[in-house]
């Protein structure tokens, strides 16, 4: 086994070693909405509290990832009464399978993509990856200008305009994989619905976990793989994501974009498309002075 680094090892007892990808591999169908990842996310990172707020719409109090929240448990509330049935009366396929009669959990986090928009889009060098294949804000580099904001496809970042004015979000606790320490979130998961680890190791627990349940007839599948099974989301623009997420409901369900993309993926058309209309423009010009003789 490879030394750990500065004597420590992650849970499991394999050691966090620089060079390799890690990441998230979060198992919807495994949160009981705890909010334990929340919580100790704050705790570790020292962000502040939002308070408790009544929303009039959910058991969900703080509806979404921000600049001060970097976990957030996203609750999908599906009942209608109208189609209620005695849950002791469905199979257990049935059980999962019937929107209208459950409740979704999802612990949301920054995706930190393989192909990151807003690293791309970060005109300072602030965001960078790390050793790791995380991606990191470096707060020191960061100059709030908020070019990141609209580039990520999922919404994640996000400038603290009541604190530093500069960009937020998940560092995959960057400072405890140094230290050889899994993520807070994951280390206080009670179910494993949140799995650190290689990201090559986890898209393998990954896949054995999708094909379990399609056996049982519950309709999972990946988000997040970068197209490793046939009918998982298309998340190719962005090279598959290193935080991915089992699902058993459409993508949109969770808050989650069917098909994200990079805002630099449109430059070329829009490149062509500028250059094509000024060659119009230019021979409709020429045309109109040789008409005018």
């Amino acid at each position: 086994m490879t030394a750990a680094v500065d004597g420590a090892v992650a849970r499991g007892g394999e050691a966090i070693t620089p060079g390799r990808s890690y990441g998230f591999f979060t198992d919807t169908t495994l949160c009981i909405g705890c909010k334990a990842c929340e919580v100790a996310c704050k705790q570790w990172n020292n962000l502040p509290a939002e308070g408790f707020h009544f929303t009039g719409v959910s058991y969900d109090n703080t509806r979404d990832l921000s600049a001060t929240t970097w976990r957030h448990v996203l609750f999908v509330e599906q009942f209608d009464e109208s189609r209620f049935e005695p849950w002791a009366n469905l199979t257990a396929s049935e059980q999962w399978a019937r929107p209208g009669e459950r409740w979704l959990f999802m612990s949301d986090v920054c995706k930190h993509c393989v192909n990151a928009p807003c690293l791309e889009a970060c005109p300072t060098g602030s965001i960078i990856r790390t050793e790791f294949d995380t991606v990191l804000v470096q707060q020191d580099v960061c100059n709030g200008c908020g070019y990141c904001q609209p580039a990520c496809p999922f919404g994640v970042i996000e400038l603290d305009r009541e604190g530093t004015g500069k960009a937020h979000k998940c560092t995959l606790c960057y400072d405890r994989l140094k230290d050889g320490l899994e993520p807070a979130c994951a280390k206080t998961c009670p179910t494993d619905s949140i799995q650190f680890g290689p990201v090559d190791e986890l898209m393998e627990r990954a896949q054995e976990r999708v094909a379990e349940l399609r056996a049982r007839g519950i309709p999972a599948y990946l988000y997040g793989s970068g197209g490793i099974l046939e009918d998982d989301c298309d998340t190719s623009d962005l090279g598959g994501l290193n935080a991915f997420f089992l699902l058993i409901d459409q993508p949109e369900v969770y808050n989650l974009p069917a098909v994200p993309k990079r805002p630099s993926t449109n430059t070329a058309t829009g490149l062509l498309t500028a250059a094509l209309a000024g060659a119009a423009l230019a021979a409709a010009t020429m045309l109109a002075f040789r008409s005018g003789r």
